[in-house]
């Protein structure tokens, strides 16, 4: 079986190993393919692993041999899942690799904005602190989550995670979800979007990007804010519209915003919210502990390998 990489750089930049798909065929490996180069490439593949080079019905029907395609992430919107179909090819993804990287990752923007240690540390690099009057010093105030609320929309899996850290550090949580919740935790409450918007301190969008919610956050929902609270999404950046968010920072109507994923990666440089009030952008780095990582590999591995055995796994339906 010939098997072909077509991005594979994001999930192993080199601290992993191809291993465990060598072993099942004939491995070629790219780091990165542009949309010109995809045909050629994939050329006699019978299956294929790609992140983010697009898999459209126009490039497979130029891949006749083609019988299994692994996306290398959990969202599958780079694959025509219908086009796949019809010529009776398996799709697979990676579900629930990375759970706990992007629950960590919230409260990495949570803390920052509790806390501000990077820029405490390093204005006691540049002498900030040895030429105070007092033996302490803080140029932000010190905020104290316990009794915070935490507002999460979308309680699946990476949701869940969120919540329940939360409510370690005694944090109040609510949570909106598209449908009704039975097995929620007790320590989680659901509510209307519009009461967790009301009410929360900050608000963890977890949900997936679908038609309904691309760019619900918009100047209506920010406006129902507390000019105290703050924004974290680690989820899709498609769902904030960027220049509403912007302005909301600019004219103080909420207190922060903390930016895993943007509606256009790399942005572009003109990008609003690149230069917003208190808002702290991390590159789309979430997913990508060497923990979550590896756990991606070996599921992708898995996924391939079963099916070869006739028993496929995470198969993405079309429709």
């Amino acid at each position: 079986m010939k098997i072909v990489v077509l991005d594979g750089y994001t999930l192993n930049p080199g601290d992993l190993t191809w291993d465990g798909l060598a072993e099942l065929g004939e491995l070629t490996v790219y780091d990165r393919t542009a949309a010109v180069e995809t045909v050629v490439r994939a050329a006699r593949a019978e299956i294929i692993f790609t992140n983010k080079v697009i898999l459209s019905r126009e490039v497979l029907a130029h891949l006749p041999e083609l019988q299994f395609i692994g996306v290398l992430a959990t969202g599958y919107n780079v694959v025509d899942i219908a086009a796949a179909a019809e010529k009776g090819i398996v799709v697979t993804n990676i579900p629930a690799y990375s759970t706990p990287s992007v629950a960590q990752m919230v409260f990495a923007h949570i803390l920052n904005f509790a806390n501000r240690v990077e820029l405490h540390a390093t204005e006691v690099r540049n002498g900030k602190w040895t030429g105070h009057r007092d033996f302490c010093y803080q140029s932000t105030p010190q905020t104290e989550i316990a009794g915070k609320t935490l507002g999460i929309i979308g309680f699946g899996k990476i949701g869940h995670s969120v919540g329940r850290l939360g409510h370690a550090f005694g944090m109040k949580i609510l949570f909106h979800n598209r449908s009704t919740k039975k097995d929620a935790p007790a320590w989680a409450t659901q509510v209307s979007l519009e009461q967790l918007t009301r009410d929360s301190d900050f608000i963890s969008l977890n949900c997936p990007l679908t038609p309904d919610n691309r760019e619900f956050v918009n100047r209506k929902l920010l406006s129902l804010m507390k000019s105290s609270a703050f924004l974290i999404n680690t989820g899709r950046g498609p769902l904030i519209h960027e220049a509403d968010l912007a302005d909301a920072l600019n004219r103080g109507i909420i207190a922060g915003a903390g930016l895993d994923v943007l509606g256009k990666e790399p942005p572009h440089p003109h990008n609003p919210l690149l230069t917003a009030r208190n808002c702290f952008i991390t590159p789309h780095m979430a997913w990508a502990t060497l923990e979550a990582r590896n756990r991606l590999m070996g599921i992708a591995v898995e996924n391939l390998r079963s099916f070869l055995e006739g028993n496929p796994r995470n198969v993405i339906k079309a429709g």
